[in-house]
């Protein structure tokens, strides 16, 4: 299932850019950045109860939000790029 994961951590304080740091590296590890604090994961539902449960405890609750996006398995119809960056296929082949 594809899922579309945002976040906005407050950052004035060096706890909250350190808290920032965290997230956006527990995102990489499973998703594909499109924008700065938005990822794309095309995850099974195990992988994705993982990154939701370490991205629920990365953040702190009155100061930062975070959102997820649930497109499912379907989710090429509902996704729609314009624009400078180029796009990926989330279930293309990735060369590392």
């Amino acid at each position: 299932m594809l899922v579309l994961i945002s976040y906005d951590v407050e950052t004035a304080t060096k706890e909250g850019k350190s808290r920032l740091r965290r997230v956006a590296k527990a995102c990489v590890n499973y998703a594909q950045r499109v924008q700065n604090s938005v990822f794309e994961a095309d995850l099974d539902y195990s992988q994705f109860l993982r990154l939701k449960d370490r991205l629920l405890h990365l953040i702190d609750d009155e100061k930062d939000s975070l959102r997820f996006y649930y497109l499912g398995n379907d989710w090429a119809r509902k996704v729609e790029h314009f624009g400078a960056r180029q796009t990926y296929d989330p279930e293309g082949v990735l060369i590392v």
